[in-house]
């Protein structure tokens, strides 16, 4: 029960810190960078710098939370994700006005795509530096 708990607590920082800083890069991608350049490009610039952050946070969180085991790593990687999704469809609710089926549909554009395979990195960066490590 430990390991759920830590790997929990491990998961919802590195989420929390990750996201944080997704929301502020969605911002100026939003507001300034996507009507410039269109969707799918300003996506392209925002992807790689958040993982950048994902990479950091998750070297950050295996440590802090002494992860070592990969199968733990990919537990803590998909409980983010989880909670990802929800605040994505709660912030596409509150701030978009979009419906649980208009924010699935906003995943299958190209935009969406990409920034969903961004997602599913972001879940998977915390197995893959206790890989590197």
């Amino acid at each position: 029960m430990a390991r759920l708990h830590r790997t929990i607590i491990a998961a919802l920082t590195y989420w929390a810190w990750v996201f944080a800083a997704a929301f502020a890069l969605g911002v100026v991608r939003t507001l300034w960078l996507a009507p410039r350049i269109g969707d799918l490009a300003a996506v392209a610039c925002e992807v790689p710098l958040t993982l950048a952050i994902s990479w950091w946070a998750a070297r950050k969180v295996i440590g802090r939370w002494r992860i070592t085991a990969p199968a733990d790593a990919l537990v803590l990687g998909l409980q983010a994700f989880m909670v990802l999704m929800l605040a994505e469809l709660l912030l596409a609710r509150l701030l978009a006005g979009q419906s649980a089926h208009e924010w699935f549909l906003a995943l299958l554009t190209p935009a969406g795509l990409l920034g969903l395979g961004g997602q599913v990195l972001f879940a998977l960066m915390p197995w893959a530096v206790l890989r590197r490590l």
